[in-house]
């Protein structure tokens, strides 16, 4: 069955940057889109970008600038560069893959395979 798993996530100051990963295994990968995906305490979990089997990409307004996704299809793996963070980013992001893309990459129930997550804390 299909597994993501999330890496990449730390504590960062305002203004820095990490790159998160997503590895995908046990299908081929490449019929994927992947989106992610971040929920803070007490919040719900809001669209955050994705990336189609065609490698073209979406994004939340709030990111739009500051993160880039990417896709390399030879390691199976989707790329959340985030950059200029503020303490806002602070949740939890999690990956998800959906077969063969979808109309709605920002609604979660589109994605029917999920990662565990990954701690992003941004401190001001």
């Amino acid at each position: 069955q299909v597994q993501l798993v999330e890496s990449g996530g730390g504590l960062v100051q305002t203004g820095g940057s990490l790159r998160l990963s997503c590895v995908f295994s046990g299908r081929d990968f490449s019929g994927y889109a992947v989106g992610w995906f971040r929920q803070a305490p007490g919040k719900e979990r809001e669209f955050v970008s994705a990336i189609s089997p065609a490698a073209g990409t979406f994004y939340a307004d709030s990111v739009k600038g500051r993160f880039t996704i990417s896709r390399d299809n030879a390691k199976n793996t989707v790329y959340l560069q985030m950059s200029s963070l503020k303490p806002d980013d602070t949740a939890v992001y999690y990956c998800a893959a959906v077969l063969g893309g979808t109309y709605r990459y920002d609604r979660s129930f589109e994605y029917n395979h999920w990662g565990r997550g990954t701690q992003v804390t941004v401190s001001s």
